[in-house]
């Protein structure tokens, strides 16, 4: 793999929820969003499934990562 990053999107940040897989950390990113009727503000978390070549990242982790090329189904993302 090339360590080009993607000109799709930025990094993202994230902590690190689960590292059973071999290989791959589950990685949840939080938001803030507004509700567009009543403009209330509230927290929405997204989890990634993101590429650990070294398997370097325990849970409770902070990790960056960026989209690459798909390496499964569900894994598009890898740890810079």
């Amino acid at each position: 793999m090339t360590n080009v990053e993607s000109k799709k999107g930025g990094n993202l940040h994230g902590v690190v929820v689960s590292d059973a897989m071999d290989k791959t950390v589950v990685v949840a990113v939080e938001a803030y969003k507004e509700h567009p009727k009543y403009h209330k503000r509230y927290k929405a978390t997204k989890k990634y499934k993101v590429h650990d070549e070294n398997n370097e990242y325990k849970v409770g982790d902070k990790v960056a990562f960026v989209m690459c090329k798909p390496m499964s189904k569900d894994k598009s993302y890898r740890t810079v």
